[in-house]
């Protein structure tokens, strides 16, 4: 009895020529606005491409391809939605339109964002005048974009009556968990996020810290990987190495290299005090370096020391020994042509009460050496 009033009813409601007219308004407006809705986006959308073809702007080009990237269900949808209003609905179906209407414009809204992080990740990483470690950077996509949705998903339950508070609160206890299960690897992924933001060194730098020295090959999610001196890879974990002191050798912009050298006590103090003067003609002369000073330093043991002090103007650890080198070759020529002699050790040895004996080893060089006298004495 009841099937046959209900198949009664559904027979009457589908003749009336109202519910029909309701239908076919719905239908032609929602396809109407569609169209509209959709050339009012190509328009725009081309008008951007333009505008960013004519000035180069980021930004602009950035909200074009999200506007090109619109759902076009969810613009089916808006425009289903937009016709509803055109025919009067039972109380009972408006609600159902605006939970319909959050529902859409929030999944669009979040669509939107999600496009945007994502093109701007990959300007980040394909940026040639601002290389960064892809690792961090696809990281924090992740992390932005999973924050998103399941922001996007909780609002969706609370729109639909559904209450949240117990599942963000198991939420909530089941990340504590999970962090404490597995915080020395968590330590070390945001070891890797700092590294990225901070910056301390990037892919090539040459770094040492501790007793360790190489190349950086690779920073990735728990460790970094360098190439040492001697050919062997060198694994060390993100966090422990950020606890380190670091030594950026590729960041050097100049370096400033102190060394010494003595004469002979012999020299003149005439000669003695043209060195320092030879010494910074010699360095100024070469184009990559800049002279700081050059002083007769001090009385040491078998020679008079000089303390150089000049800038190499490159981080090239190879070019700065080639300029060293040079320097050295070029005082030596000096000297030498000015007849000023380097030092080196000499030990006298002075036997009392005896003769000296048939085999006499000294540790001068030759017959012409300092004759500077150590103060201790051997008697025999």
């Amino acid at each position: 009895m009841e099937n046959n009033l209900m198949y009664q009813h559904l027979k009457e409601l589908l003749l009336e020529p109202e519910l029909w007219l309701r239908l076919i308004t719905v239908l032609v407006g929602t396809v109407v606005i569609y169209i509209v809705i959709r050339s009012i986006l190509r328009f725009v959308t081309h008008r951007i491409t333009r505008y960013v073809e004519g000035r180069n702007s980021r930004v602009m080009g950035v909200v074009g391809e999200i506007l090109h990237n619109t759902s076009r269900i969810l613009l089916f949808i808006f425009s289903f939605l937009i016709a509803l209003k055109m025919v009067e609905l039972p109380d009972s179906w408006r609600d159902a339109v605006a939970h319909g209407w959050f529902l859409a414009l929030i999944f669009q809204f979040s669509l939107w964002i999600d496009s945007g992080i994502r093109l701007w990740l990959q300007r980040l990483l394909h940026d040639p005048l601002n290389v960064r470690n892809p690792v961090t950077t696809v990281i924090i996509g992740i992390l932005i974009r999973v924050m998103l949705w399941v922001v996007t998903f909780l609002a969706i339950l609370s729109n639909m009556g559904i209450d949240i508070t117990a599942l963000v609160a198991s939420l909530g206890v089941g990340g504590i968990a999970i962090a404490l299960a597995i915080q020395t690897v968590l330590s070390d992924v945001f070891a890797s996020l700092a590294i990225g933001f901070d910056k301390p060194f990037e892919h090539g730098d040459f770094i040492i810290f501790g007793n360790i020295a190489g190349t950086i090959e690779h920073i990735g999610l728990k460790t970094t990987r360098l190439r040492s001196l001697s050919g062997e890879q060198i694994i060390c974990s993100n966090t422990i190495l950020l606890q380190q002191t670091i030594h950026n050798y590729k960041r050097m912009q100049q370096r400033r290299i102190v060394f010494k050298f003595g004469i002979s006590y012999e020299t003149p103090a005439k000669k003695v005090s043209q060195v320092g003067e030879l010494v910074k003609e010699i360095i100024s002369g070469n184009p990559d370096t800049r002279f700081d000073r050059a002083h007769f330093f001090a009385f040491e043991d078998s020679k008079l020391t000089f303390e150089v002090v000049y800038l190499v103007l490159t981080s090239d650890y190879n070019k700065y020994m080639d300029i060293q080198q040079d320097i050295n070759l070029k005082i030596m020529a000096a000297l030498e042509e000015r007849d000023i002699r380097f030092a080196f050790p000499v030990r006298r040895i002075e036997f009392v009460d005896k003769g000296v004996p048939n085999s006499f080893v000294s540790e001068r060089g030759s017959a012409e050496d300092e004759k500077c006298v150590n103060d201790t004495q051997a008697r025999i």
